[in-house]
């Protein structure tokens, strides 16, 4: 993967699209995005479905100012090319220009049932190609409300122990913020940033370089306050990645904090 700049040490704001997009409403969001101002402390990042991956991919190669990196949603569990139908390898990825990867999205948690086990495949995958996993972590309503959302968190987060890796990217989304139009308070957001940066140390060693974004409904209203909280370093954002005005907004409050 390419790295003109040190991503780091750059805010990440890395806008996933879902199941959305179109070709021809997809061109008009990129070529808008490409025209963008040079940002240097952010690192952009678009994540279509997977059979848009070419087509961002081969867009945001001729750019004003600013390097777009292309994410991909979701990888397979299986390693190498085979009889696995409806599956994307890490190497496929690879190959059409694919720089990060989502892991453990707690949609694909909910809706497919993964837990661990799958998501430590996934990143052992990715890694081997060289390619940067992006570990979306949460704790439920209910973890939350019982007051175990560290503990939830912490055991998502044990998938990273003995990776041969220093670079480790997170996403906080507490799950019951997603797409709700609830956002955590700044107080709750610091707290679980907090955790997370040290349960990672302490599994992985003193010298790791990490990257812990916030998820969960952020847009360009509330994108400067949630950057100002300490150990926040970026957003994954969802439905306002869809629309220029607003995701162009909260990368330049990323380039402000």
């Amino acid at each position: 993967m390419e790295q003109e700049q040190n991503i780091w040490q750059q805010k990440w704001v890395v806008g996933n699209w879902k199941m959305n997009g179109q070709l021809q409403e997809n061109n008009a969001l990129v070529h808008k995005l490409r025209n963008f101002p040079a940002m240097d402390k952010v690192c952009i990042g678009i994540t279509p479905p997977t059979v848009y991956l070419s087509q961002v991919h081969n867009a945001v190669q001729i750019v004003l100012g600013n390097k777009i990196h292309t994410c991909a949603q979701d990888v397979s569990r299986f390693p190498d090319k085979g009889a696995y139908t409806g599956e994307v390898s890490a190497e496929m990825l690879r190959d059409v220009g694919v720089d990060i990867v989502l892991i453990g999205h707690s949609e694909r948690s909910l809706y497919f049932n993964e837990k661990n086990d799958i998501q430590r495949l996934k990143i052992e995958n990715v890694l081997r190609v060289g390619l940067i996993p992006l570990l979306c972590v949460g704790e439920s309503l209910k973890e939350r409300e019982d007051g175990r959302e560290k503990e939830a968190v912490a055991y998502q987060l044990s998938v990273f122990k003995g990776l041969k890796t220093q670079n480790f990217a997170v996403a906080y989304e507490p799950v019951w913020a997603i797409g709700t139009g609830k956002v955590a308070t700044k107080e709750q957001i610091a707290d679980m940033h907090e955790f997370i940066y040290s349960e990672i140390l302490s599994l992985v060693g003193n010298n790791a370089n990490i990257r812990v974004l916030y998820g969960g409904s952020v847009n360009e209203k509330n994108a400067a306050d949630i950057f100002s909280v300490p150990h926040v370093d970026g957003a994954l954002v969802g439905g306002a990645s869809l629309k220029y005005d607003a995701f162009t907004a909260i990368i330049t409050a990323a380039q402000e904090s």
